[in-house]
């Protein structure tokens, strides 16, 4: 009988939904970490929401260790690397607090606009200020939707049903589906300058963080609302005190801070501030969704081994891993490469499979490369949640079987479209590793790096002397170097595998350099 430690406090039902499928679960909420050492070694998978720590060490100790079960999206408090390195099958409930997390956006939209805390605490302390908290309606208002997936959607619905106007900023947010849920796509801008209230509903990512900076912020409406129950990070806050002590902005409310539990911070102390202890997925029914569904997808791990929203393994039956296991983290790499050189929003992703890997099961490959794609924006997506995250953003996903490559066993091709056309990438498993071998048309042959410079260029003398000298000046060393070209002196590439990143500043200077048409920092 499989064993299970729930380790933070779940629903009963779903400690009944563990034992009515024949699993032994034991309830021992708020152990030390000495303590769960001292036990962790006797249980098959872990239960728990963000109180309990499973870092390297609690880890280490799991001898019997097969699935780690998160109630909740947010997974900082389990170390995934060393989970994967053991073996561990680390779960999530990405969608059980949508509707939760959604609505208490819109109630601190309310409690903004009608200043509600203050006039709370003024009434109780007897002062009756009446003329003091002159609020506005959020009828007919424009609301600037910051990520427009599953939440942002949400938040959208119940502000059509306010009357409101809504923009959304999201660049995975296609044409077809922004119609499909009321809004107006725009861009960053367009949204800045227009919008009386901005909520972010993104995660926090490179490209994420400070989205909302002090440049940003300062080409806002006078007396914009921002609202951000999403990441802390998303927001530079000391720019946004700054702008709110300026009356530049209206007010804020603010669920997530950049450090938590947040005892201090630059937005405390203001009374145009609206702030709550990370409270977007506490709801009775959103702590009893994501309970249950970790009940259910633990069981099925460890009585079938059905994988369901997994963030570190594919979907695949025990027979398959072996063969898939080369061409999954193929169809990952080729996703990343291709993710992070699409900057506007996606309408559609076809992979070919070329060779044998056309014999193959298609679905967690597939999921993979979509996971690839869509992470540089969406970090905590995973394989398997990455369709139906495609399916939602009106992303059109196909796939394509040839049982014969002209050169090689085995060929994976990935053509996203955006709005702006089309860009092709290309790859294929040599001596079980994978590696990149197309990219716009032009033939190559590069393994991946952890670190990666990629720059397009036009095929013309001096160019390869001048990009090594100004990476030695930037004490940046080069670990490969591949090149692919059309024609002489026609377009051109580099793939180059450094040893550390390249900064902004850097690419900025290669983007300056004669014949240099793109040039961008990648990592895998």
């Amino acid at each position: 009988m499989p064993r299970v430690l729930i380790a933070d406090k779940l629903s009963p039902a779903a400690i009944e939904i563990f034992k009515a499928r024949g699993i032994d679960a034991d309830v021992k909420a708020g152990l030390t970490k000495d303590e769960l050492l001292a036990i962790i070694d006797q249980y098959d998978g872990l239960a728990l929401r963000s109180n309990t720590k499973a870092d390297k060490d609690v880890i280490a100790a799991a001898t019997r260790m097969k699935v780690i079960g998160r109630a909740g999206i947010g997974v900082d408090n389990v170390d995934i690397p060393a989970a994967t390195a053991k073996g561990i099958v680390v779960m999530n409930t990405p969608f059980g607090n949508s509707i939760t997390t959604a609505e208490h956006a819109i109630a601190m939209m309310f409690a903004l606009a009608r200043q509600l805390p203050a006039a709370d605490a003024s009434t109780q302390a007897g002062k009756w200020e009446k003329n003091r908290f002159m609020g506005v309606e959020l009828y007919a208002k424009t609301l600037g939707l910051i990520g427009a997936g599953n939440i942002g959607s949400i938040v959208a619905d119940r502000a059509l049903g306010l009357k409101m106007k809504v923009v959304a900023f999201d660049p995975f947010l296609s044409p077809e589906r922004a119609v499909e849920i009321g809004v107006e796509k725009v861009e960053l801008e367009d949204l800045l300058a227009r919008a009386d209230i901005i909520t972010l509903h993104t995660p926090l990512t490179d490209k994420t963080r400070n989205i909302l900076s002090a440049e940003a912020l300062a080409k806002t409406k006078k007396g914009v609302l921002i609202v951000n129950c999403a990441r802390g990070g998303l927001v530079d806050e000391k720019a946004l005190r700054e702008l709110l002590d300026s009356g530049h902005i209206g007010g804020a409310g603010f669920d997530v801070f950049v450090e938590e539990p947040a005892k201090e911070n630059p937005l405390f102390g203001s009374d145009k501030v609206v702030a709550t202890p990370h409270l977007g997925a506490s709801t009775m029914e959103a702590q009893e969704n994501v309970a249950l569904q970790v009940a259910e997808q633990m069981s099925d791990y460890l009585l079938t081994g059905a994988v369901t929203n997994a963030l570190n393994s594919p979907s695949v039956t025990a027979e398959e891993a072996p063969r898939l296991k080369p061409f999954v983290a193929l169809a990952e790499k080729l996703g990343g490469f291709a993710g992070q050189m699409v900057d506007v929003g996606i309408k559609a992703i076809d992979i070919a499979y070329e060779g044998q890997v056309a014999g193959l099961n298609l679905k967690p490959m597939t999921a993979a490369a979509l996971a690839g794609i869509l992470r540089p924006m969406l970090a905590e997506i995973n394989m398997v949640s990455a369709p139906a995250v495609a399916a939602e953003r009106g992303i059109t996903v196909s796939e394509s079987r040839q049982d014969k490559s002209p050169i090689y066993d085995s060929l994976m091709r990935i053509t996203v479209t955006t709005e702006m056309g089309k860009r092709a990438f290309a790859g294929s498993v040599v001596g079980g590793a994978p590696r990149i071998v197309e990219v716009k048309g032009m033939e190559l042959d590069a393994a991946f790096s952890p670190a990666m410079l990629y720059v397009n260029n036009l095929d013309k003398p001096g160019f390869i002397g001048a990009l090594g000298m100004m990476l030695a000046d930037a004490s940046i060393n080069i670990a490969t170097f591949n090149l692919g070209r059309h024609g002489a002196g026609d377009d051109a590439i580099a793939l180059v595998g450094v040893d550390q990143a390249p900064d902004a500043g850097l690419l900025a200077r290669l983007k300056a350099l004669p014949h240099v048409k793109e040039a961008r920092a990648l990592t895998f």
